[in-house]
């Protein structure tokens, strides 16, 4: 795909189609993923392909209750899990969210490709870990490969979706998946044939998000973006 079309008709993709994605071709996805940009090109990703059906079972139990627990933020209007304006349902630490239905996790068995994307926080310049706020800068050498990984997916014809949801459940599932202590869970990421591949997607225009000289400054304005 040219390059254009490919950032514009990105989106994420929650329903597969039965088709399986053979090998060579995941391959050859990681194998584009892989010239993602890192800091000091340390390259601090690990990424597990996860076939057992057991260990995809335990991947979904872990991630259902913290699915549930999004679910119930979300119906406060506010973020789920943002360290800014908790949601009330995040402040009753002690009460359970009621189960919710979620395909992706409900049929994880069938679905073509699951993959887990670890960051190696050694190899990681975590810039912001000693600011009095939560971490956020290390991202910047593990998610840009997730991202290619999306991308290059999409080149072949094939859909896909990261979610976090594991990383809150990192303590329960490390064990199953022989995470080593000084790795963090960045991403599950699912893939396969698209049951629908989105081509039209809706975002805020770059003068609602970009400002000149300062965060308060005035809008850059330029010609209105698809």
């Amino acid at each position: 795909m040219e390059l254009g079309q490919a950032i514009r008709q990105t989106g994420a993709v929650r329903s597969f189609t039965a088709e399986a994605v053979d090998d060579a071709t995941l391959a050859a996805v990681l194998d584009d993923a892989r010239f993602a940009p890192s800091g000091g090109n340390r390259q601090g990703w690990r990424v597990v392909v996860v076939e057992d059906a057991s260990i995809r079972r335990q991947l979904a139990e872990a991630m259902q209750p913290v699915w549930n627990e999004y679910v119930a933020e979300s119906a406060t209007g506010k973020t789920p899990f943002n360290v800014v304006d908790a949601a009330p349902h995040q402040l009753d630490s002690g009460r359970a969210a009621a189960p919710v239905p979620n395909p992706l996790l409900d049929g994880i068995a069938d679905i073509p490709v699951v993959l887990v994307v670890a960051a190696d926080l050694a190899k990681v310049a975590m810039m912001d870990k000693d600011l009095d706020r939560a971490a956020l800068t290390g991202g910047a050498s593990i998610y840009p490969f997730c991202w290619n990984l999306l991308l290059a997916a999409r080149s072949r014809g094939l859909g896909g979706v990261m979610t976090t949801f594991l990383s809150r459940a990192e303590p329960v599932i490390a064990p199953v998946l022989g995470l080593p202590s000084t790795y963090a869970l960045a991403a599950t990421i699912f893939l396969g044939h698209p049951v629908h591949q989105p081509t039209k997607l809706k975002r805020a225009g770059v003068a609602e998000f970009t400002t000149v000289d300062r965060f308060d400054g005035p809008a850059f304005g330029i010609a209105a973006d698809g």
